[in-house]
């Protein structure tokens, strides 16, 4: 298998692939829309003019805009592979890097989520290694994250055992 970047290596397989969910910020969707409500709601209280709704109106609407361009900004800018013995990720729209990090070198896995995160079975998964471009890795946005951050440690795991080097419990 030809890997990017140009490693060809024959043993090395995808376990897994993926990018930022959306559903990652639904926290935040449903800040904005309480807090669209509430505007709407002093606004009508308040005895909103003219002016006054179209101020309400254009922050409501900028607000918006920026939660959906960062969403969309996230979806394209992010991308994670898992092999048999490295985990790439990808980021940048216009601009993009590419890193490897060896499953050799990550020292542990943590998953992070939120109470909505949970809700919507995403998560953020933080990968900690002697990697010297990326010591700490944040996986944002990821999609049945706990299954994702298992294969990851269990990836690190089988690729540690196969060296030789032992594994620490964490």
């Amino acid at each position: 298998m030809n890997m990017a970047g140009g490693a060809s290596t024959a043993d090395e397989q995808e376990l897994w692939s993926g990018d930022y969910s959306m559903k990652a910020m639904a926290g935040l969707g449903f800040v904005l829309s309480l807090l669209s409500i509430v505007a709407i709601a002093m606004g009508i209280v308040m005895g909103a003019s003219g002016n006054g709704w179209m101020a309400i109106g254009g922050l409501l609407g900028l607000s918006w805009i920026a939660y959906f361009g960062v969403s969309l900004y996230r979806k394209m800018s992010y991308h994670y592979e898992l092999t048999t013995h490295r985990l790439m990720h990808r980021e940048g729209f216009l601009f993009r890097s590419l890193d490897r990090i060896e499953l050799i070198d990550v020292s542990d896995v943590v998953l992070k989520q939120g109470p909505f995160q949970a809700l919507m079975n995403v998560g953020n998964i933080h990968v900690v290694s002697s990697d010297v471009t990326h010591p700490e890795l944040v996986m944002l946005g990821i999609p049945d994250a706990k299954r994702v951050a298992d294969l990851v440690d269990n990836a690190r795991r089988e690729e540690r055992r196969k060296r030789g080097l032992h594994v620490h419990s964490i």
